[in-house]
């Protein structure tokens, strides 16, 4: 039974990874700060779900305050840490981009310094397909280069990979991060797609769809990401005896450090998104077709090569069961 740290555990992937966890058998100390970002009462609703739990202790607090980090670690040397918490979405970064600092930066710093001084074997921490950026080639790899964000969100995911490295490089730390392609479910975040087109066509409005419903996601269910992140979780990075400074591979390296892609290998078209929504709903879309926005990218693939070869798991709901189980929870959390 390990003790595992999990941060964002009142948020959509944190609580349904402590879940999973708890179930297993561990130990769980779950911390957030419960902002509200977006609906707090849903957040609290998932942590009902952890709560009764033995295994399980929540911790109200802020990653950004180093004191408040710098006491938890000590309090509770922890054996992993899941670090799921961050500011979130794209959109937002344009808006109020502190947020992300705050929070991406220096709340990731704090936690790499809890880990580096109390023990911990393993840091997986969430990184994001918006990584990739610019970059056109597809299937998106862990083996391409990301040196060209089109996003504040996306900089400081990417510049989270860098700070792990150089961790698992100075001091021995093994780090894993993972790349979500666009996580879905029950339980899922209201500022996201699937989320916001449920509410809206039940009501009776009409939706936003960006760059007219042309964008490709790979769009990925949360038990899917569930399962690839306890694999990896169980799996501590080694050195790669093969790396070499001459060729300088982006996803792995001679410190233990890994990065893996998380998604359905399967992008699917958003236009055909919306119809199957509609037809587990029973309700057709009012769509309100708009540009593509700032910051988004028109297609996201993941190449999951390497998750297959190192934890055996390939992302494997469709979307039609995925977004009708969604539809299943919407109705019964909302009433409707």
């Amino acid at each position: 039974m390990a003790k595992i740290l999990v941060t964002g555990a009142a948020g959509f992937i944190g609580f349904h990874v402590a879940k999973y966890l708890l179930e297993r058998g561990d130990s769980i100390v779950g911390l957030d700060n419960l902002n509200d970002y977006y609906d707090v009462s849903l957040k609290e609703a998932r942590l009902r779900q952890l709560t009764p739990r033995e295994r399980f202790t929540f911790l109200h607090g802020d990653l950004a305050d180093r004191r408040t980090m710098e006491n938890l670690f000590a309090a509770q040397g922890f054996d992993t840490v899941i670090h799921l918490a961050a500011q979130a979405g794209v959109r937002y970064s344009l808006v109020n981009p502190q947020a992300y600092i705050d929070s991406n930066i220096t709340g990731f710093l704090n936690i790499l310094e809890g880990c580096r001084h109390n023990g911990t074997a393993h840091l997986v921490y969430a990184s994001s397909s918006s990584v990739y950026g610019a970059n056109t080639r597809m299937p998106f790899s862990v083996h391409h280069n990301v040196d060209h964000p089109v996003s504040l969100y996306a900089a400081t995911k990417k510049s989270n990979e860098l700070m792990a490295h150089t961790y698992a490089s100075l001091f021995g730390l093994p780090c894993t991060g993972l790349r979500f392609f666009t996580v879905y479910g029950p339980w899922g975040r209201p500022d996201m797609a699937l989320f916001l087109f449920t509410r809206a066509i039940l009501e009776g409005k009409p939706i936003d769809v960006f760059n007219e419903g042309k964008m490709r996601r790979d769009f990925t269910y949360i038990d899917d990401i569930v399962e690839g992140v306890v694999r990896v979780t169980d799996r501590t990075p080694a050195p790669d005896p093969e790396w070499s400074g001459d060729t300088p591979d982006p996803g792995t390296s001679y410190a233990p450090y890994r990065i893996y892609n998380i998604g359905n290998n399967n992008p699917v078209e958003l236009l055909r998104f919306i119809e199957v929504l509609e037809e587990k709903l029973g309700r057709k879309a009012v769509r309100n077709l708009m540009p593509i926005q700032p910051g988004d990218v028109p297609a996201t693939c993941a190449d999951v090569d390497d998750l297959m070869r190192d934890a055996g798991f390939r992302p494997k709901t469709t979307i039609e069961e995925g977004i009708g189980r969604f539809v299943d929870w919407y109705r019964e959390y909302y009433g409707v």
